[in-house]
């Protein structure tokens, strides 16, 4: 051994970190996921995950129906399938998205392993490192984890109380234009937006198109709890007033999640390349699933299934909304939806989502951070709860433990007189507790 050779080589827990692409240098774990072994202990009133409840599905029927589709279809069910998608579940969607106002045609959906693989897709065939994508301020963070994992640079837009703020919008593609950025898309949950749960009504829907179309900017909206309004009748949807908005559907919310298909409608051009990209990462999307759904669509009152999810869901709703209302401090706000799963938490000033989670796992109820949803360091006063899955008794239950923790937290803040200076959090959009 050369004198000028080291005695003893360094190793790392991972021996091939010099051989991966760049781009997983961007790819984090959700924050979701890694509250997951905390959040599911028994113990503990998880108000963090944004499972879908699907005990009220007709499950003995359907194991009936799914044994009967193995033996009068298994060979085509357990088959190979089209890149695209199954004409017949195509077909299937088109009558679904009807729901919401929506006139398409089979030929322009293509089928995919949930709207997750619909925004993998469709980031992967417009996306070039160092593009920029407009997202919410805040936005889903399983969107914004597929789209640094394609290098993209995402800029949020200001919301306020009904959702995207036009002139926001404007101003952010005029600026990022003029510094030399590519702005390749708008990506936006209109109903029932995933953090907050705030809804685009019509009109705002309409001047935020107005926007994209003056400036020649692609909309991808991603709708998969448009048809779980509490109260009232579902909301146009953006591309039922535009077809070259791109749209994104699931099945996931309004059925189960377990089959893994989603849907994205795209203008003929975009359709294409989207199955070409579909090809080349899975061949064809679940076949079985595919006839599974089908099935179930066909055989079984599935809009009257969706009713019942509405009621189910409102009575969660409504028991996180009376819940908050009881035990949060004073300086605490939140927002109502109207539907969806999600109710974003303002906290009072000088406290930190992040900082409060280890005292409120000891209170044994565990949330989402607001920075898991923001690309920029901001939300660090929110919190996401989600009210989908516990009862109703452990959704208020959960709200108790929750106040405590936050009470405990601004005591705390008192007697050391401590304060925070970061006022990176967003816009209050949640009425105070006393008039909620």
């Amino acid at each position: 051994m050369s004198s000028l050779e080291p005695s003893r080589r360094d190793t790392r827990l991972d021996p091939y970190i010099d051989q991966y692409a760049d781009r997983t240098g961007s790819m984090t774990v959700s924050a979701v996921r890694a509250l997951f072994s905390v959040a599911n202990r028994p113990e503990v009133v998880s108000l963090a995950g944004g499972m879908p409840n699907i005990a009220d599905l007709p499950l003995a029927n359907l194991g009936a129906s799914f044994d009967q589709l193995v033996q009068t279809k298994g060979v085509q069910a357990m088959q190979y399938g089209s890149g695209q998608g199954e004409l017949f579940m195509r077909e299937k969607i088109v009558e679904v998205m009807a729901e919401e106002a929506i006139t398409a045609n089979a030929d322009d959906v293509v089928i995919t392993c949930g709207s997750q693989q619909a925004l993998d897709l469709v980031t992967r065939i417009f996306i070039d490192p160092g593009d920029v994508i407009l997202a919410e301020a805040p936005s889903y963070v399983g969107a914004m984890g597929t789209f640094n994992a394609y290098q993209a640079q995402i800029h949020h837009v200001e919301m306020d109380d009904q959702g995207l703020v036009p002139e926001a919008l404007r101003q952010a593609v005029v600026s990022l234009r003029a510094a030399g950025k590519a702005v390749k898309f708008l990506y936006t949950i209109p109903n029932f937006n995933n953090p907050t749960g705030i809804t685009q009504p019509l009109e705002r829907r309409r001047e935020v198109l107005a926007v994209a179309n003056e400036l020649g900017l692609l909309i991808v909206e991603d709708n998969p709890y448009g048809l779980l309004t509490i109260e009232g009748e579902p909301i146009d949807a953006m591309r039922s007033m535009d077809d070259q908005v791109i749209y994104l559907g699931s099945f996931s919310k309004t059925f189960a999640p377990g089959f893994r298909v989603g849907w994205v409608l795209a203008p003929h051009a975009v359709r294409e390349r989207l199955t070409i990209a579909q090809e080349a990462a899975v061949l064809s999307p679940p076949v079985f699933s595919q006839f599974a759904i089908a099935n179930y669509l066909e055989n079984f009152d599935w809009r009257g299934q969706i009713d019942t999810f509405r009621s189910m869901y409102q009575a969660r709703r409504d028991a996180m909304l009376d819940g908050l209302a009881a035990h949060m401090p004073p300086g605490t706000t939140w927002t109502s939806p109207n539907g969806g799963f999600f109710v974003w938490v303002t906290l009072p000033e000088g406290l930190d989502s992040q900082a409060l989670l280890p005292r409120a796992v000891n209170e044994r109820v565990a949330y989402v951070p607001g920075t898991a949803f923001y690309a920029d360091g901001f939300g660090s006063r929110n919190m996401r709860l989600s009210y989908c899955f516990p009862t109703p008794e452990r959704i208020y239950e959960g709200t108790r433990r929750l106040g405590k923790a936050i009470a405990d937290e601004l005591e705390m803040h008192v007697t050391f007189g401590l304060r925070s200076d970061d006022h990176r959090h967003a816009p209050n959009l949640g009425p105070a507790p006393d008039i909620s």
